[in-house]
């Protein structure tokens, strides 16, 4: 990962946007950072990942409080699917 200081960024941002594409530029203010520049192409496969472990996280969490699940088969019956 490249780092960039704030007033570099400022001073250069076509740059560090092409820098970018190449690899994550993380920006640092007084040393530490503060901001990092990735393409849109990866900020949404983070997206996408986040999302999915929020599904996963919420399906376990369903799994795991107690409700009794109704098997697939009674479910069809039941909504007169046979």
């Amino acid at each position: 990962m490249s780092e960039l200081s704030i007033s570099d960024a400022r001073a250069e941002l076509a740059n560090a946007i092409t820098r970018a594409k190449k690899k994550p530029v993380t920006i640092v203010r007084h040393g530490k950072p503060v901001a990092v520049l990735i393409t849109p192409s990866l900020y949404e496969k983070f997206v996408e990942s986040m999302e999915e472990l929020e599904d996963i996280a919420d399906f376990d969490a369903a799994a795991s409080d107690g409700d009794p699940s109704i098997p697939w088969e009674q479910a069809k019956k039941d909504l007169g699917l046979h």
